[in-house]
């Protein structure tokens, strides 16, 4: 009983890894998202810039101090002058009102940038997994349309046979159609060699196994869509966090500017003292217990220029972050040029094609199938119909990948959904 129960589990488990995992490509992110050692990295960089706000805002620990004054030497007594004390201290240094919370506004900014980085890998990350996914159904289609063609080819090649049996056909021609099918045969094992890599790639970003099995949804619908650079800009402005993270990259050279300049004011320490005294020997004299209390005051005194090069550098730091900024999106502008121009040719083709060729291409491999069925036409004519059928139908879905997969690219750019 227990080696059958045993036999079942081992079964079960064997068919449930057996198929591949049916997983929509909104799931396949999720999982990306959820497992990427590349996001984990920039969660630890958040929570590290996190905690070092407070070791930066916070006052220094004070010191306390203990010692002895005016102690005689060499008898060492505590009792033979009257200068002579046990001494215990206590100090705390201040910086000028102001600088630890400008420390802490600087510090704060950090965080922002590391999340800005956070969300720009992320969208990083989503479009890679798409396009890779996109892609990998477009293999998968490649290789069903050959498929397709394949059989269709042995469907002609039956025929030729037919044909040739009656003398109708010559030899050349059979050997022809085999041809052609050893032909499709060597480009579906080229297509899985390629299926195989692109599978690789999509589990890699899922950290699974790179052969580990998935079943594809079909290719969408392209939406198509209208807009154009100054619209797209307008959002990555908006939207795309590469953008917001060096805005507050500015801001934060800006605050270390406000930090800086704080180091041509002083900064103080109060430091209090006690003093114990015994009495006089031999005489017996009571002596009174003494108080300190010191103020120290730094002279900014800026020696050699160099608060005045710290505050120097911020500024150049400011308008470094400014310049990229304005170099990063003159960049966008040029590739959301390029990207409309691309989406409104693929657009024009995938339309051509559906309402054109690819109709016309069905009818004239049918029209052809039938003329050579009844001797009227050669059999390369129903070859060249088929051929050109199968290009079509495979460059539509050419066409509509690279429709979606340049959307994904674009989304990733505005950091937005179009």
């Amino acid at each position: 009983m227990n080696k059958f129960r045993i036999l079942i589990l081992a079964l079960t488990f064997f068919i449930s890894n057996s198929f591949a995992q049916r997983e929509s490509l909104q799931e396949l992110i999720d999982i990306a998202l959820q497992v990427s050692p590349e996001l984990k990295m920039y969660e630890a960089i958040i929570n590290a810039s996190e905690n070092r706000i407070q070791q930066n805002s916070n006052l220094p620990d004070p010191m306390i101090s203990f010692g002895v004054m005016s102690l005689p030497v060499p008898s060492l007594a505590f009792n033979k002058e009257m200068m002579t004390a046990k001494v215990i201290g206590l100090s705390q240094e201040f910086p000028f009102p102001g600088m630890l919370s400008a420390k802490e506004n600087a510090n704060k900014i950090d965080v922002e940038i590391a999340r800005q980085q956070y969300k720009d890998k992320s969208n990083e990350i989503i479009k890679e997994l798409t396009q890779s996914y996109y892609e990998l159904i477009y293999i998968r289609k490649e290789i069903e349309l050959t498929e397709k063609s394949r059989q269709l080819m042995k469907q002609i090649l039956e025929v030729v046979r037919s044909m040739f049996s009656v003398a109708d056909a010559s030899q050349q021609n059979v050997f022809r159609v085999e041809l052609e099918l050893t032909k499709m045969s060597e480009m579906i094992a080229a297509l899985k060699s390629e299926e195989a890599e692109q599978l690789s790639a999509v589990n890699s970003l899922l950290l699974r196994d790179p052969a580990a099995e998935l079943e594809t949804d079909s290719l969408p619908q392209p939406g198509f869509i209208q807009i154009n650079v100054d619209e797209l800009v307008s959002k990555a402005e908006m939207n795309r966090p590469f953008l917001k993270g060096i805005l507050s990259a500015e801001e934060k050279a800006k605050l270390n500017q406000s930090v800086a300049e704080y180091d041509f004011y002083p900064m103080f320490r109060l430091s209090a003292q006690y003093a114990f005294r015994e009495e006089l020997q031999p005489e017996g004299m009571p002596q009174e217990n003494m108080i300190s209390v010191m103020l120290d005051i730094s002279l900014p005194l800026n020696y050699g220029g160099k608060v005045t090069a710290m505050v120097e550098e911020t500024k150049s730091m400011q308008q470094m972050y400014r310049q990229q900024y304005s170099a990063s999106v003159q960049m966008l502008k040029r590739e959301f040029g390029m990207a409309i121009a691309k989406l409104k040719s693929l657009k024009e083709r995938i339309e051509l094609v559906e309402q054109g060729s690819l109709i016309q291409a069905k009818e004239n491999f049918n029209s052809a199938m039938t003329a050579y069925q009844v001797s009227e036409i050669d059999f390369m004519n129903v070859i060249e119909a088929q051929n050109n059928l199968y290009m079509i139908e495979k460059n539509l879905y050419r066409l509509k990948t690279d429709y979606l997969k340049q959307i994904a690219e674009l989304e990733f750019l505005t950091g937005t959904k179009l």
